[in-house]
């Protein structure tokens, strides 16, 4: 345990704040929830100020989501492919959803873990207007982060944990958490969604 306290404590002494700042962007590439996490529990630390973390965190997934959108535009340009995703019947149904219902869809791929590389690539790809698409990215980031962030900031902060190794499971605990919460909410999503299309 007071291993990976003390290479925490060397990573954030041999990299520095900007190292700090870049490596949540990078991290936030991989996986979103684990750069917010961390970016909060070196905020609780003082190695990142609160603000340069939520910008570093911003800044990675907005830049990720803008990346697959653009992929998918490129995408676009093969007519073959273009082709087979137009004319399937499936296909049909998710572009007419995110044409009509930009906001909402974009928010709730934001949420289900799986969704958000397929689905903001066929945004792209489906040319969905790019300034409803990143109003929705942004809002839906905005609001995840910001819940995740202070929760696990504030739980960092608890006056016991503070100069504590044990602070650092905080951060598997959580991934765990909010994997679990994602997962559960994504089955209620297409089972209500299974049971619409049915009636």
């Amino acid at each position: 345990m007071m291993e990976w306290f003390e290479i925490g404590t060397d990573l954030q002494h041999s990299l520095g704040v900007s190292g700090l700042f870049v490596s949540i962007i990078l991290l936030s590439y991989l996986l979103e929830d684990l750069a917010i996490i961390t970016a909060a529990l070196l905020s609780v630390d003082n190695a990142l100020s609160p603000t340069l973390a939520l910008l570093a965190i911003f800044i990675g997934i907005a830049s990720g989501d803008i990346a697959l959108y653009g992929l998918g535009k490129l995408a676009a340009n093969w007519r073959g492919l273009r082709y087979k995703l137009l004319t399937n019947k499936g296909m049909k149904i998710v572009r007419n959803r995110l044409k009509k219902n930009t906001m909402l869809n974009i928010a709730l791929i934001r949420f289900i873990p799986g969704l958000r590389t397929l689905g903001f690539t066929l945004s792209g790809l489906f040319h969905i207007n790019f300034i409803r698409f990143m109003t929705s990215v942004m809002i839906s980031t905005a609001l995840w982060t910001a819940i995740v962030f202070f929760f696990i900031y504030q739980l960092g902060s608890i006056e016991w944990l503070q100069d504590s190794a044990l602070k650092w499971l905080i951060a598997p605990c959580a991934l765990l958490g909010l994997w679990k919460i994602n997962r559960r909410s994504s089955q209620k999503v297409f089972s209500n969604q299974n049971r619409g299309a049915s009636l």
